[in-house]
């Protein structure tokens, strides 16, 4: 599910005629002031920030005068929650509340449909509301042909106790809570409290709206830029593994930072899974050691080398990891070469310089751990590579063994520049292009390239490698991009092949990043 802030739920709210507080979101201290003129005093100051239990850290304060306000905006602004910063705040205006309800649209997977929920007593711990005080909290499935009926509505209200022109006006909110939960296609939206104003209007004092991941692409409106919940708005490199995802159908590749903040010596790794369950397994048994997980992240479901790869340098692209793990469920099917040559040009492009320990269990698990470590014996850091019979807790031990004996290059290392080319050779890939010099490829003695060629799509012409098929058919993904032209190349031949696998905003985030 893909979360809205607090402020983006009131708008869909107020869009749907629900009374909200007034608001002004701040994201920094300079602007308190315009806040100020434009909501008033006293305020309310809430951090835009996915959790609950935002009171309890400081991420929600009561302000009567500018000085308060100020003092709560510049502690919110400075804020971390779950290792990241507090980049929005809300400041509405304080309500003067006479009594608190909880009403939300829940889909209900076992039912196939849509459930109101109401609690006439709040909804803080709504689950044991309904169980201390189940008069309390009452239920209505919604059936989707006809939506929320107001008269459906006044039934569950009823349930609770609530009778007059209060429950009419609960109903009237209930029936544009499902409105705003179905023009969305919402999985869940919540208005927590949903509040009985001294005015005698009833008004959204807060509220939770979380949309279905795979109707995302259809609001554009909800300006939601990552189609899953995470705990944590985007960051940089979040929108950047998210893009290469989102364009490259093959395979998985899920990512997510975990954690930031940390420093070198801090026991955070890069994590790489391959499944979620063997990932899951796997990263107990880091954990278990002391180590902590800097990012998850899965390519599973056959992806190309070249998402591997790019999964590699997204994941190295933070910069103060102690390490690199791989492991997934050890049962692949695809021929796990793939991935290892993937893992080889990134750690070879980077200058690897933290350990690696790599489990690739799975189809051709032999030939994929020979090319792992045969091709990355000269880097400055180690990398081992095991199979399917090697367990996670074994890797994990390894892992341990790795960081505890290594000694970090006394200078950074600096990744290895784009060779130069003399007579390019270059036709488009799906995702990237592929380079053959020919004035090297003249002196290779191997022609590597056009017997490791997975989709054999190479001919020699003249002795040169050159494609068997058009530019186009390469274009459109009969190249898939397994990455042996170049890895095999460097090994084995003249060093000759190179394939170019751009990842829009990696340059401009590790400079900006270290």
């Amino acid at each position: 599910m893909a979360r809205l802030h607090e402020y983006q739920g009131k708008q869909l709210l107020a869009d749907a005629g629900i009374k909200t507080p007034k608001h002004v979101v701040i994201r920094k201290p300079s602007e308190l002031d315009a806040a100020i003129a434009e909501v008033g005093l006293p305020a309310v100051i809430k951090a835009q920030a996915w959790t609950t239990g935002r009171a309890s850290i400081g991420a929600i304060a009561f302000a009567d005068t500018a000085e308060e306000a100020r003092e709560a905006v510049n502690h919110m602004l400075g804020l971390e929650v779950k290792g990241f910063p507090v980049t929005e705040v809300l400041f509405e205006e304080k309500l003067a509340i006479e009594r608190e309800f909880y009403l939300g649209i829940i889909i209900d997977d076992a039912n196939k449909c849509p459930r109101m929920i109401f609690s006439s007593v709040g909804g803080t711990g709504i689950e044991e509301i309904a169980r201390e005080h189940p008069g309390k909290v009452a239920h209505a499935l919604i059936d989707f042909r006809w939506g929320l009926r107001d008269f459906e509505a006044r039934n569950a209200i009823r349930k609770t106790g609530v009778g007059g022109k209060l429950q009419v006006k609960l109903a009237g909110a209930a029936v544009k809570l499902y409105k705003v939960a179905r023009k969305s296609e919402a999985r869940s939206a919540e208005i927590n409290p949903l509040v009985l104003l001294e005015s005698g209007e009833i008004a959204a004092a807060d509220c939770r709206v979380t949309v279905d991941d795979y109707a995302v692409f259809r609001h554009p409106e909800l300006g939601i830029e990552i189609a899953r919940e995470y705990g944590h708005p985007p960051t940089a490199l979040d929108k950047i593994a998210y893009d290469v995802e989102k364009n490259d159908y093959r395979g998985t590749f899920y990512f997510i930072e975990m954690a930031r903040g940390y420093k070198k010596g801090d026991k955070y790794l890069g994590f790489h899974g391959a499944g979620g369950g063997g990932s899951m397994m796997s990263m107990d048994a880091l954990t278990k050691r002391g180590y902590m997980i800097a990012n998850f992240c899965d390519t599973s479901g056959n992806p190309p080398a070249s998402k591997v790869y790019r999964a590699a340098k997204i994941i190295l692209a933070q910069p103060e990891i102690d390490g690199y793990f791989g492991s997934g469920s050890g049962v692949a099917s695809q021929e796990q070469f793939h991935s290892a040559r993937g893992l080889v040009k990134a750690f070879r492009e980077l200058n690897l310089s933290v350990p690696a320990v790599i489990r690739l269990g799975g189809n051709m698990e032999d030939e994929a751990v020979r090319i792992l470590t045969e091709y990355t014996k000269d880097l400055a850091a180690p990398v081992e590579g095991y199979k399917k019979d090697d367990s996670a807790d074994f890797c994990a031990e390894r892992m341990q063994k790795l960081l505890a004996d290594f000694t970090a290059p006394a200078e950074k290392l600096r990744p290895r520049p784009k060779p130069a080319v003399n007579k390019p050779y270059t036709f488009k890939t799906i995702t990237g292009s592929v380079t053959y010099d020919h004035d090297l490829c003249r002196t290779c003695e191997s022609k590597v390239c056009i017997e490791t060629c997975v989709p054999q799509i190479l001919k020699l012409e003249d002795g040169l490698p050159v494609l068997a098929i058009s530019e186009e058919e390469a274009a459109k993904g009969k190249c898939s991009e397994c990455l042996a032209c170049e890895i095999e190349c460097a090994v084995s031949g003249a060093g000759g092949g190179y394939v170019d696998l751009p990842i829009a905003g990696y340059d401009e985030y590790v400079k900006e990043n270290g």
